[in-house]
């Protein structure tokens, strides 16, 4: 075969050919931008969401650092930040908190954090500086210099009191006076503000302090690290621990270093949480929403190709082959391309940002942290040229085969399925009409998915937000609609209830007096000084999540042991009245006879997960099993070498001194459930065996009458009243309590359900127009193409009104075969988005409802008899006689 050199002809010719075709180019232009707009916009809306997400989470955390290794010494530090996986990593030093007024009602944290960490805790001051070593200078949050009553300015003179060993049963009051270096903007979706102090101080007021026990925070470091990826986490920093001899799944031995993983990451939580189904319903939901983008790319060019059919057949009776026909349309396509693409790429960045904030603006915080990812426009480009590629292939490939002869009578498809008439029965207009659409299958099939999958994402949307389910949230927050009570409580700066902060009888009688109040009950609580006994196996299970074995072997000297092995552990016991108890969730047994106070019934507690899972491994107590408590009234120090007693500690030396009970009595219980305790009614902290017993049993039994909460359901009519009541009643009658209210809860989640909504919304809308742009092109092509047809129709005898008619039974049918497939990958996806939402959302329940597609059944039935309508005044302006002679 004879090669010339033709490529500059048909670049010309394909210049010239485009240049020709305004209309054509407009329309394809507009298409192609379209569709970037629209994937451009959905990914910024949707990357703008998950970082503004992300953003707020990392301050609800206390940063964006990607792992932690706990309780590591200097050595440790120096050799794990060095790994090669770290790209950088910083360092924190604990020292203690302030929990008297005016911080009673606010987390304050003081402690040392090198650069790095501070950067990544979001406490770089944006005034002034980190302290500086050797002085006693201090950088804190707009907050705490708030509650000082302090102006923010550098230089000036803070006075502040702290407590070492604060979650301990001895902590030590520290007060010092430091200079202001710098300050920066307390951020509302932060649980905790911080303030910090030079390295040379927090070692010159630790020289000092022992370390009490595994839940003291006091002078213990923190490594916050960054790796190069967020999406093992958790892999990656086993792997950093096994580099250099650490291990992180038995906390019994020397080499043992606790992690930590930063949830707030979405490829960290994914990476954790996904199976293969999870992940192939992610894959499945991105092809969905891409299919959507390809099916208007593509039908704009078989609209175009179709028109100009006849024209490519022309050019084949020249000599033009069917190879140099398709490269003629590709660079048309990519020329067009180069248009369109930038002008989407601009609108739907501009879109998505103008979007973002409404979605936004339904979450309880307000900050939108807007991400300018070029990931976001390269994916939106590339996407976008991929389409064109694939979108020109088919519609190049009939251009390139059709005969000259063929091209002069193309109409699409004229081969139709001949329709059999069964009994006698007359052609009608909806057979006309169902044997329209098999003219084209796959163009009928294109339309009907495009349609079908804004509803299926509508679907998934509308089954995800009702699938969030709020009893399951709150029960984790709050089983009440109010708990009162002191402000350590609800910090969780203390450990166990004692006469400084439990709520006194008469906060609960002033609470009383409110109007509404139905049910209410009281939980009891004790510090410390209860004791049960327990193996020491089980000793070693229950404290080894947070010791290694040389702290157990020492923590195991200082308790009393007895005779037969075993070894006395503290206990956490509630005493509750009827109506806490009627709120406890019973894994086994029997709670009727904790309400009798004649009986000496006790409840073992079991913790749980996440989705309420009782662990079963939480808890040595049996539904059965006989158990006696020992309630401790006075306590001596003695030397574990010699047994020797003395009246004052400090005659011992630390590392030999032991404690035991000098005075106390024993009560025997019999176990008749095991329970779960909702969080919010809980002591708020883990470590310790917890029990639960009758109120009166509790105060007979404890001789302390120490009230921990104040429980209470109210009228939906009161709960305002009241809500207002204690809101001002605990900030100026008792600045000392505190209180929780299940609206609050229910606000919080609803804004978080209305935020996934919108979202959603968006999505659906941005879909769902593809689809009515793919239907609107489908009708017009096939009304474009069959104008000489319908003309033929109408010169034998079909009337206009007919001819509507039939185009209307068109476009139902289109709307009728949508729904059904609407229907059918809704019913089976259903047990997939099940599967896949619960492994990430713990407080997802699924429904399955066909509301989504009840509302969008009238709105496509109406879309389908009203734009083939529309289409066909545009094309019956000409005159039958004009459309007959427009083919020849």
């Amino acid at each position: 075969m004879i090669k010339v050199k033709n490529k500059k002809v048909i670049a010309t010719l394909s210049y010239k050919s485009m240049k020709a075709n305004h209309t054509r180019n407009i329309i394809a232009v507009l298409a192609i931008a379209l569709t970037t707009m629209l994937f451009t916009a959905l990914f910024t809306i949707s990357g703008t969401i998950l970082n503004s997400f992300q953003q707020a989470t990392f301050r609800q955390v206390g940063g964006d650092f990607h792992g932690t290794f706990k309780n590591v010494t200097q050595e440790q530090i120096l050799l794990l930040s060095n790994d090669s996986l770290v790209v950088k990593s910083g360092a924190r030093l604990m020292l203690g908190l302030p929990s008297d007024p005016p911080f009673n009602k606010a987390h304050v944290e003081v402690s040392y954090m090198d650069e790095i960490c501070a950067k990544g805790d979001f406490c770089t001051p944006i005034q002034g500086s980190l302290p500086t070593e050797g002085t006693n200078q201090i950088a804190c949050d707009t907050r705490i210099l708030k509650l000082l009553g302090i102006k923010p300015e550098i230089g000036t003179k803070i006075s502040l009191a702290y407590y070492l060993g604060e979650n301990t049963s001895s902590p030590q009051l520290v007060k010092d006076t430091f200079t202001l270096s710098g300050w920066w903007i307390y951020d509302e979706a932060s649980t905790a503000s911080h303030a910090l102090v030079p390295l040379s101080y927090a070692k010159q007021v630790l020289a000092g302090y022992t370390n009490q026990d595994s839940n003291d925070l006091t002078g213990k470091w923190n490594l916050n690290i960054y790796l190069k990826s967020t999406a093992h986490i958790e892999k990656n920093l086993i792997t950093i621990l096994e580099h250099h001899g650490y291990q992180l799944e038995d906390s019994t031995k020397d080499n043992y270093i606790a992690t930590g993983i930063n949830w707030a990451y979405m490829g960290a939580q994914f990476s954790r949480n996904a199976d293969m189904g999870t992940i192939l319903a992610v894959i499945a939901l991105l092809v969905l929403i891409t299919f959507t983008g390809y099916l208007i790319i593509y039908n704009i060019f078989q609209i175009s190709v179709t028109n100009d059919i006849r024209f490519y057949g022309l050019l084949k009776t020249i000599g033009t082959t069917g190879k140099q026909i398709r490269h003629l349309i590709l660079r048309q396509a990519l020329l067009l391309a180069a248009f369109g693409i930038p002008i989407g790429l601009f609108f739907g960045y501009l879109c998505g940002n103008t979007l973002t904030p409404v979605v936004m603006s339904t979450l309880s915080y307000q900050n939108t942290f807007t991400t300018l990812n070029p990931l976001i426009f390269l994916s939106s480009a590339m996407f976008s040229i991929i389409t064109v590629l694939i979108s020109c292939r088919k519609p190049g490939k009939i251009a390139g085969k059709v005969s000259p002869v063929e091209a002069v009578r193309y109409t699409e498809n004229t081969r139709v399925k001949k329709i059999s008439r069964k009994n006698g029965s007359r052609m009608n207009l909806y057979h006309m009409a169902l044997a329209n659409l098999g003219r084209s299958k796959k163009k009928t099939v294109l339309v009907v998915l495009s349609l079908s999958l804004a509803v299926v994402l509508l679907q998934i949307t509308v089954t995800f937000t009702n699938g969030l389910d709020m009893d399951k949230f709150l029960r984790h927050f709050v089983v009440t609609d109010f708990i009162v009570g002191n402000a350590d409580y609800f910090n969780s700066s203390t450990i166990g209830i004692s006469e400084e902060t439990a709520v006194p009888e008469t906060v609960i009688n002033d609470i009383d007096t409110q109007k509404g109040i139905l049910n209410s009950g009281k939980i009891y609580g004790a510090l410390g000084n209860i004791v049960d006994y327990v193996t020491k196996d089980w000793y070693r299970q229950r404290h080894g999540q947070w010791n290694d074995e040389k702290s157990l072997d020492q923590m195991l000297k200082y308790e009393e042991h007895t005779d037969d092995g075993m070894v006395s552990n503290d206990v956490n016991l509630y005493g509750m009245e009827d109506f806490p108890l009627d709120h406890l969730n019973v894994i086994d047994g029997d709670l009727s006879a904790l309400y009798d106070s004649s009986q000496n019934a006790i409840a073992a507690v079991y913790e749980t997960d996440d989705y309420d899972k009782p662990e079963s491994d939480s808890q040595w107590a049996k539904v059965g099993d006989q158990m006696t408590l020992r309630y401790i009234d006075t306590w001596e120090y003695y030397d574990i070498r010699t047994g020797e007693v003395s009246k004052d500690a400090a005659t011992i030396e630390p590392e030999f001194l032991g404690t035991r009970a000098c005075k106390f009595h024993d009560v025997s219980y019999t176990v008749v459930a095991c329970v779960t305790i909702p969080y919010a009614m809980s002591y708020r902290y883990f470590g310790l065996d917890p029990f639960v017993l009758n109120a009166q049993v509790f105060q007979r039994d404890t001789e302390s009458s120490n009230i921990m909460t104040y429980l209470f359901d109210s009228t939906d009519e009161s709960n305002a009243t009241i809500e207002t009541f204690l809101a001002d009643y605990t900030e100026n009658t008792e600045p000392t309590m505190n209180y929780e209210s299940k609206q609050s809860h229910i606000d919080e989640f609803d804004n978080f359900r209305t935020m996934f909504l919108l979202m959603g919304g968006v999505l659906c809308g941005v879909i769902g127009l593809v689809g009515v742009l793919n239907f609107l092109n489908a009708v017009l092509t096939s009304i474009m193409i069959r104008k000489r047809e319908f003309a033929m129709l109408q010169s034998i005898g079909m009337t206009g009104r007919q001819l509507k008619l039939m185009l209307m039974c068109e476009g139902v049918l289109y709307s009728l075969f949508a729904i059904g497939i609407s229907l059918a990958l809704s019913i089976v996806s259903g047990p997939l988005l099940n599967s896949t939402i619960s492994n990430i959302v713990w407080f997802f329940t699924y429904h399955f409802t066909l509301l989504p597609i009840v509302m969008i059944a009238p709105i496509f039935l109406l879309i389908g008899v009203l734009l083939p309508i529309i289409a066909y005044r545009f094309t019956a302006r000409q005159t039958i006689v004009e459309r007959l002679r427009e083919a020849e």
